[in-house]
């Protein structure tokens, strides 16, 4: 009896123990500095970060009424370098959701690689992935190629990039091949007119390999993500399920195979169109956190889940947001345990992007307002990554119908 009367006692200890872990929140200091960057007027930053600490920051020019540059700088003593055309244009497709990126292969300064979107056709959505390398640390770049191999005035975008050794690449994107109903996947997956994810690898020589699609009916217009765990590669987006239902799916590489897809978790927003509102995923050894934008209920909401053991199974969501979200989310491991995500979010000015920290029993931080924002079109989409103890975040800023990139570095404390 007494055993008994003992092991009784533990269970509801623990059980206690859990309750209040889950429900309790942690105080977060955070201490904002302005970095400047020379952007006159411009727009769709994006951030990454080297194998050994780098960190480089993308964004587009916009030269005059026809032209656009892509441009990068690198963070140096917590300053931005002087700025380095990638590529500039005056064909390409520029848009507010779907920013190019800018990425260093595994194990090299040396070896850049970055995408944008360049018309193909005189259709409004008739544009191709473009990629331009440089092998000399960004002095010097390659013409560029397409990353896609059908060969169609489609829509293709939505790109994730991620090196996944000193020599390939891994990309991830919206293809709209099928939407022309002239391909001959189109008949082939069932889904003719339906936006694909698809996904290639491609060397610092420009050579394609391994092109396959990954779901063959997904929502239109929404960013895809994709993080690094220790079983390989995981990429999340929006999916289109039967009855218009946009939910968060992802497909895991495992054994060198794709995965099915699978649900993040089951929100059912019923939503005849893209909300332009697409998932974050961060990874750190076995850990990986995704976040994401839902009106589940008719109710606007960020919500995120973890996963312990590579993305196999999510942990049940837990909500970030309901107050007046407008999504746009990017998450990060700032630590082994703890990840930051940031999103926008309404209020009575216009907009702010917010900042809170959660670790893996679902303690959040409170939220932190990292600045003031718009919550038009053109403010975009924050982004963020960890430079050593610190994040950097980049936005665009919008000032009397101008915009220009803005970047901070965030300093994190958390007290239980």
């Amino acid at each position: 009896m007494k055993k008994s009367v003992s092991y009784l006692f533990v269970i509801v200890i623990l059980y206690l123990a859990c309750t209040d872990i889950n429900n309790q929140e942690s105080t977060l200091a955070i201490k904002v500095k302005e970095i400047s960057v020379a952007s006159s007027h411009g727009g769709e930053p994006n951030l990454s970060v080297s194998s050994d600490g780098e960190i480089l920051l993308s964004w587009i020019e916009y030269k005059n009424d026809s032209t656009d540059v892509l441009k990068f700088s690198r963070l140096e003593n917590d300053k931005w370098s002087d700025p380095i055309k990638i590529a500039e244009g005056n064909n390409w497709f520029v848009n507010w959701a779907d920013f190019p990126s800018l990425k260093a292969y595994a194990d090299s300064t040396q070896h850049l690689a970055a995408h944008w979107l360049q018309k193909s056709d005189k259709g409004t959505y008739d544009y191709d992935v473009r990629v331009s390398q440089s092998t000399d640390a960004g002095k010097t770049w390659s013409p560029s190629f397409i990353i896609h191999d059908d060969g169609l005035a489609a829509e293709h975008g939505f790109v994730s990039m991620m090196p996944i050794s000193s020599e390939r690449m891994l990309t991830a994107w919206l293809d709209g091949r099928n939407t022309k109903g002239n391909s001959h996947d189109s008949n082939h997956n069932g889904h003719q007119g339906a936006m694909t994810l698809r996904t290639a690898e491609f060397d610092i020589e420009g050579n394609i390999f391994n092109e396959e699609v990954l779901d063959n009916k997904v929502c239109d217009c929404c960013q895809t993500d994709m993080a690094m765990t220790n079983e390989g590669p995981i990429i999340v987006y929006r999916d289109r399920l039967e009855g218009e239902i946009r939910d968060i799916s992802y497909v895991r590489k495992i054994n060198n195979k794709w995965s099915q897809p699978k649900l993040i978790a089951r929100d059912n927003w019923l939503i005849a169109g893209c909300p332009v509102n697409g998932p974050s995923v961060a990874a750190e050894g076995n850990k990986v956190i995704v976040a994401w934008y839902t009106m589940q209920n008719d109710t606007a909401r960020v919500k995120m889940s973890f996963s312990n053991d590579n993305g196999t199974t999510f942990q049940t969501p837990i909500e970030i947001s309901k107050q007046n979200p407008l999504g746009r989310v990017d998450v990060i491991f700032h630590n082994k345990n703890e990840a930051a995500i940031t999103w926008m979010e309404s209020n009575e000015n216009d907009a702010v992007i917010k900042l809170v920290s959660v670790n893996q029993f679902g303690v959040l931080s409170d939220a932190k307002i990292i600045t003031t924002s718009k919550s038009s079109r053109s403010s975009g989409f924050p982004r963020m990554v960890k430079n050593d103890d610190h994040l950097i975040m980049a936005w665009t800023n919008v000032e009397d119908e101008i915009t220009y990139v803005k970047s901070t570095k965030i300093s994190m404390s958390n007290k239980n």
